[in-house]
């Protein structure tokens, strides 16, 4: 759902924002403002935005995309990100309103009429002669004067933050150091300090081990989530059909009702002459035409190996007449009614008489026929019983469904369930809140695992109602165990934790040994022992080398060359380089110079604007002054 928004943000600003108009601009901004009797979320500029005018727009945007999809689930929308989005849509609504005014930008009535005329945006509201269609302003309750106002509102708001986009400059030697920062290449030689060779020369006394397990900034590390053990049943449409039997006798009845599927649809290939003479020809016309067909016939059947010859010179079809009235294959129903059913009785090799149509009198010769042999019993009868068993495993689902939900609601057992409608009896251990890594997909759904995670589910060890985890299946689950969230002891820890020390001491060991051997090589050069050279740059890593690594190289000072550095892997040890050389950007790389010189002033112009809005939100005194939280349930759309 996310991704069908992002991908057509623009289609929505076009339709949500301005033809339909958000909240702020259906009531404008100072229309926000005779709301009261609500605490405040947010301030601009001494102007509070409460929490009802936030409920408000935000409860309109909603509905706005249930108008334009009606399908959505709108819960997906209703949600404290979702309106910490509208929040912050409201907070930079005023304060691009609170900058226009100071600024006094006010659009003239030229640029006015020459932004609604122009822009494709407003072409749904405007009438063939540029005038605004008033009749869809009523729709939305807006006069053509509010409108005009509303419009000159935007575009004034519009106007503080165009300003800076369109006039970034962009300097020709700023914008090659940008890009050198990124494509520039270095020549390096390295040596690696893997941290598995120092782990066997590194001890861990159960002394540390113990002071780690005691060690209060490790606790949340160590304390294994809560999680429970559950068993469960899987009611679906496999479940079902696994135990439906369908007889022979019931799957013959099935084909015979069905032969026409089983059947290849019948096909001819055949050619044709045609002599015009339409519906609205005359009768005379007719009879001439007719005439003429009737003596070509009698020309044919006297030399049948004519008939490519007597078509291209006779023939007034224009889309078959230069292939000698070659018409390729076509089934029933491609052809007009009195040439199909012609055709269609015609054996290969035959000639037609002459065939009356509604476009004129046409001698039919068919050259090939395939099609309409039906396959026996046999050969479909696995596909048959495939089809049937679905059938009918639908029809039991439904049916057997309600049973399945009253049975789980009468028991703290899910034995009698199982066994009474053919299930397997399922069990899982260690099954968490979030549903992470659940032994089964089902375990992972979020309505089941709300429902196991009930306080009664977890003390009293009933079954949960079933729940629909999946079109066509049901799922009944209980807790046989619950593990609230805990510190494991010592003892079944010390060995995850002992391995943790070592891999952090061999680390310090290749760490201390890379950091010497760098020492040492910067002052004996010829005494290092590298790998073969090799290119880096951050544009692309192909050696897969890590990440800092590549950091620490592209950000060391290269003047003197050759020049040293070192970069810590972390856990992985550590790793010393050699920079020999500093290599130009790799045009393969860099591809069209000119437009990636454009996507960085992009880039620069986006920064300049989130910039100058952040100067704004701090000159206009704008703060968010209570997080959004979900619309209560009875309020929600």
């Amino acid at each position: 759902m996310f991704e069908f928004v992002r991908n057509h943000n623009r289609l929505f600003q076009i339709i949500l924002i301005v033809l339909i108009f958000p909240s702020f601009v259906v009531f404008g901004i100072q229309g926000y403002e005779k709301f009261s009797g609500s605490h405040a979320v947010a301030k601009v500029a001494g102007t509070e935005i409460t929490a009802e005018q936030l409920d408000t727009a935000h409860r309109q945007q909603i509905e706005r995309l249930r108008a334009q999809m009606p399908n959505v689930d709108v819960k997906l929308f209703d949600t404290p990100e979702m309106k910490q989005r509208t929040l912050d849509e409201l907070v930079r609504d005023r304060v691009l309103f609170e900058a226009a005014r100071k600024l006094v930008l006010a659009p003239t009535d030229e640029q006015l009429v020459r932004t609604f005329r122009t822009d494709p945006q407003f072409a749904g509201l405007r009438n063939d002669d540029g005038s605004v269609r008033k009749e869809l302003l009523a729709a939305r309750g807006m006069s053509s004067e509010q409108f005009v106002q509303q419009l000159k509102q935007d575009l004034a708001m519009r106007q503080v933050m165009s300003g800076i986009g369109l006039t970034v400059p962009t300097y020709e030697r700023v914008a090659q150091t940008a890009l050198d920062a990124l494509y520039q290449q270095r020549e390096v030689r390295l040596a690696h300090f893997d941290a598995k060779a120092f782990r066997d020369k590194v001890a861990v006394s159960p002394q540390e081990v113990e002071a780690y397990y005691n060690d209060a900034a490790h606790a949340a590390a160590l304390t294994r989530p809560e999680s429970i053990d559950v068993e469960y049943v899987v009611f679906n449409l496999a479940a079902v059909q696994g135990k439906t039997t369908v007889s022979e006798d019931d799957l013959r009845k099935y084909y015979d009702e069905n032969k026409a599927r089983y059947t290849s649809p019948e096909e001819r290939h055949a050619r044709h002459i045609l002599i015009a003479a339409g519906q609205d020809a005359s009768a005379d016309a007719r009879a001439k035409a007719k005439a003429k067909a009737e003596a070509l016939l009698q020309q044919l059947k006297a030399k049948p190996g004519d008939f490519a010859a007597v078509a291209r010179k006779e023939s007034q079809d224009p889309g078959s007449t230069a292939q000698g009235g070659d018409l390729d294959w076509f089934g029933r129903g491609a052809m007009t009614k009195p040439f199909e059913d012609a055709a269609f009785a015609l054996k290969k090799g035959e000639l037609s008489g002459v065939v009356q149509s509604d476009f004129g009198f046409h001698i039919i010769e068919v050259l090939d026929v395939r099609g309409g042999q039906g396959r026996p019993f046999e050969a479909v009868k696995a596909e048959l019983e495939t089809e049937v068993k679905a059938q009918l495993a639908r029809q039991r689902f439904a049916a057997e469904a309600e049973q399945f939900t009253d049975a789980v609601d009468q028991d703290d057992t899910l034995a009698p369930v199982a066994q009474k409608f053919g299930l397997k009896l399922q069990s899982a251990s260690n099954v968490l809140r979030g549903g992470q890594a659940a032994a089964a997909p089902q375990l992972g759904n979020p309505k089941l695992l709300e429902a196991l995670f009930q306080p009664d589910s977890l003390s009293k060890n009933r079954n949960v109602p079933a729940v629909e985890t999946a079109a066509n299946e049901l799922v009944a689950a209980r807790v046989t165990r619950h593990q609230p969230a805990r510190k494991p002891p010592l003892a079944e820890v010390q060995q995850s934790i002992r391995d943790q020390l070592v891999a952090q001491k061999a680390a310090a060991a290749a760490r201390q040994d890379g950091q010497a051997k760098l020492k040492a090589w910067q002052a004996a050069p010829k005494d290092a022992a590298l790998d073969a050279a090799l290119v880096l740059s951050r544009a692309s890593v192909q050696t897969g080398q890590p990440q800092a690594l590549v950091d620490a190289v592209m950000q060391a000072k290269t003047q003197p060359l050759p020049a040293w550095v070192g970069a810590d892997l972390g856990e992985q040890g550590y790793v010393v380089a050699r920079i020999d050389k500093v290599l130009p950007p790799d045009t393969r790389q860099l591809g069209d110079v000119q437009q990636v010189r454009q996507q960085y002033a992009q880039l620069w112009a986006q920064a300049e604007s989130e910039a100058y809005y952040a100067a704004l939100k701090d000159r206009f005194k704008a703060k968010i002054v209570a997080k959004p939280t979900a619309t209560p349930a009875n309020d929600a759309p």
